[in-house]
């Protein structure tokens, strides 16, 4: 295939061979633009961090290591080296990193600059919340915030407006860009044992780890209807190939809660490449986001050719890494019912931030006149896939709303669930925990909530 993108403000042209090259790899190797470091390669420092600019004209940090290049086709890609104005002038965020010392042994500096240098184009000021994926192995991070701070009240440079134009691309059999689900459908069911590539953060290891040869794959964002979000009255019906930074953007007025979780999801980077539908497809037992929409009463809507299939979401969760997907089947969108007040989500893990679960439990309780009349429970990291806890729901209807009702219901966790131990949690801290979130559902709603970040001697 032959593709192009910007990279600091020139026009360059490539031409994958395998699809899975990565634009680490291309910018250090080929490009000889070695400021973009490779530390964990696999997405969770962000030394490899660069801006990427798509069509909608929004910069946003995104990791260099599990990025496929067919994936930036039409996009604009600024590295460290592409910060300064074209007569040397140096972005604010570089002038500020140096007046204010951010910098150490120096190696996490081009993650962080390029992050900072983002998040000044779109005038984030949650420095915690935007550099949070971004390590610093030399624990220098307060005069990286107050270099942050400080290149704030600093105009964007001109430099820095850019929306790329649209390019030709010219994808092959092997290395399929669709333009639309109908196409990819198309290809898919002629295809069905190829690897279809959306955000690529759990794919990316599987190259940069394992070494895997992908054999024949299709990029999905290049799909455009993948990519949209549609108000239907009652539901927001969202394409697979939606990104969790946008998927977020829909949700905030929905639930503030799942919003809340959705932030904990992975890094900025991460968030702002992973989809929602490469979430869900990859079945991950451990994943964030499948909890939480069970609990919001989604749908699946799975497509093979021209035949469409609709099911609850927690139905197409099988076993273990087993799915309700046929051959040349994929995940086209996902329904969400509007209405989802009651609605919480807890996740509990080791770090705060940028950490997977050692459990994550998503509550949804309707009440009427004092008695519960339904209820929605699901959690990711209690069994061998994310599933709801139907006995603990059963024990829970038609009660009423009361400490005592939800106490009583903590039992039915146990026959809902046999989670296991791992190096995340051992089992019995997991169904405790569990047991607690059921209990911090019921003071939640009673609007005494917790704040879980508060240290309490």
């Amino acid at each position: 295939m032959n593709m192009s993108f910007l990279l600091n403000g020139t026009l360059v042209s490539v031409a994958p061979k395998t699809g899975s090259e990565t634009l680490l790899d291309y910018l250090r190797l080929e490009a000889n633009l070695c400021g973009t470091k490779e530390g964990c390669n696999e997405g969770d420092c962000g030394a490899c961090t660069v801006i990427v600019t798509q069509q909608d004209g929004v910069p946003r940090p995104m990791n260099a290591c599990i990025l496929f290049l067919p994936q930036l086709q039409g996009c604009s890609v600024r590295t460290v080296e592409g910060l300064a104005g074209p007569d040397g002038a140096l972005h604010p965020v570089q002038e500020a990193m140096i007046a204010h010392h951010g910098a150490q042994c120096g190696f996490c500096t081009p993650g962080f600059v390029t992050t900072m240098a983002a998040t000044h184009a779109t005038g984030e000021t949650d420095f915690d919340a935007a550099l949070a994926g971004n390590l610093c192995r030399c624990t220098g991070y307060a005069p990286i915030i107050r270099a942050a701070q400080a290149a704030a009240q600093v105009p964007v440079p001109a430099w820095m407006r850019e929306r790329p134009e649209p390019q030709a691309l010219q994808s092959s059999d092997d290395i399929f860009c669709p333009q639309s689900s109908d196409e990819l459908a198309q290809w898919y069911a002629r295809n069905p044992d190829a690897t279809l590539i959306a955000g690529g953060t759990d794919v990316g290891l599987w190259v940069t780890k394992n070494m895997q040869d992908l054999g024949a794959v299709a990029f999905v964002s290049h799909a455009k209807d993948l990519r949209q979000i549609h108000d239907e009255t009652d539901t927001l019906r969202v394409g697979a190939a939606v990104t969790i930074t946008n998927l977020m953007q829909a949700i905030r007025p929905l639930s503030a809660s799942a919003h809340k979780l959705f932030s904990r999801y992975g890094s900025p980077q991460v968030r702002n490449a992973a989809t929602i539908g490469g979430n869900i497809a990859n079945g991950s037992p451990i994943g964030d986001g499948s909890p939480a929409l069970i609990a919001m009463g989604a749908r699946l809507v799975l497509r093979h050719a021209d035949a469409r299939r609709s099911l609850d979401l927690e139905d197409f969760f099988l076993a273990y890494q087993q799915q309700d997907r046929r051959p040349g089947e994929f995940v086209e969108s996902i329904e969400l019912p509007k209405v989802q007040d009651s609605l919480r989500c807890y996740k509990l893990s080791k770090r705060f931030d940028q950490d997977i679960s050692a459990l994550c439990g998503c509550f949804k309780l309707e009440q009427e006149a004092g008695v519960i009349t339904q209820a929605r429970i699901a959690f990711g990291g209690m069994a061998a896939t994310p599933a709801r806890a139907v006995k603990t729901e059963a024990a829970l209807c038609g009660q009423p709303w009361s400490l005592e009702t939800f106490e009583q219901a903590q039992a039915a966790l146990a026959e809902d669930f046999t989670p296991l131990s791992d190096m995340r949690a051992t089992a019995e801290y997991r169904r405790q925990a569990a047991s607690n979130m059921l209990i911090r559902y019921f003071y939640d709603l009673q609007e005494s909530t917790v704040n879980i970040r508060e240290v309490h001697p």
